[in-house]
């Protein structure tokens, strides 16, 4: 039971990353619940769907996604984690990593998002050897 609503999850996730990469505004009404509260990394928060798909318009009129790659998934309960990398066109913007951590409502629907970003580029200050 728990295994089907989790790849139930994982899909609904993987269609709103391909509205981005599609431009396809059309899809977010099937995925997020009326009142859903999105936090990006940097600082703004969309409250609504009609907040959402604002954003998500003067966004696409700006800019373009051109990779938004999921690197892995962890569910706890109603909330699921999921690890991936970004790259757009946008302002200069260059790629990152990423975590978004989502909860789900009682229909399936995503009702908060909060993301949180991480450099994509990483060093070894004390150099690549086994960890003591």
């Amino acid at each position: 039971m728990e295994q089907g609503k989790y790849e139930q999850r994982e899909r609904l996730i993987r269609e709103y990353f391909r509205c981005w990469l599609e431009n396809r505004p059309e899809k977010l009404g099937d995925i997020f619940a009326p009142g859903i509260v999105y936090s990006e990394c940097y600082g703004p928060e969309y409250r609504g769907l009609g907040q959402v798909r604002r954003w998500f318009r003067d966004w696409n009129q700006k800019g373009r996604v051109l990779e938004w790659r999921i690197k892995g998934f962890l569910h706890q309960g109603e909330h699921t984690a999921v690890e991936w990398y970004f790259r757009c066109d946008y302002d200069g913007e260059d790629g990152f990593d990423g975590v978004s951590l989502v909860e789900f409502d009682a229909r399936g629907r995503i009702c908060l998002l909060k993301e949180f970003q991480s450099k994509a580029e990483h060093y070894f200050p004390y150099g690549e050897d086994e960890i003591e």
